[in-house]
């Protein structure tokens, strides 16, 4: 009696059925899935983290500035006719203290306009979130 018969038959003889793509399957959602529960987590314990730190305000110089553009398009509609991009922007500003040490921090996008590289002021932060910047004259 020939066991293997009906597993090499089901894709023409190939020598693997439908159970090696059901293994290959899980094994890439199991990845995928392991990885969301990763940048979930270290989400959450960075914004806990943010949550007891304290509020710091040290003096500090704009050294840099850049913005992160990420697009996303999609297709909509039922033969997928009606094309729809969005553009999400994230806004960075790289401050240098005192002590040299350089911290790169997500601002608003209203702070980020209002910054311009070499002005100086009082940084405020809390962990790794930016709570404001006021420039001194």
């Amino acid at each position: 009696m020939n066991l293997t018969y009906g597993f090499s038959r089901s894709f023409g003889g190939f020598g693997f059925g439908f159970g090696f793509f059901q293994i290959i399957f899980m094994l890439v959602f199991g990845i995928v899935l392991v990885m969301i529960i990763m940048t979930l987590f270290k989400s959450i314990k960075e914004w806990s983290h943010n949550n007891r730190s304290p509020l710091l305000t040290v003096k500090a110089k704009v050294v840099g500035k850049r913005v992160n553009t990420r697009v996303s398009r999609g297709m909509h509609g039922a033969d997928s006719s009606m094309h729809s991009t969005s553009t999400f922007h994230t806004y960075y500003v790289t401050f240098q203290v005192d002590s040299g040490d350089r911290m790169e921090l997500m601002v608003p996008e209203n702070e980020y306009g209002y910054l311009i590289e070499g002005d100086r002021g009082d940084l405020s932060f809390k962990g790794t979130r930016f709570m404001g910047f006021e420039r001194s004259m």
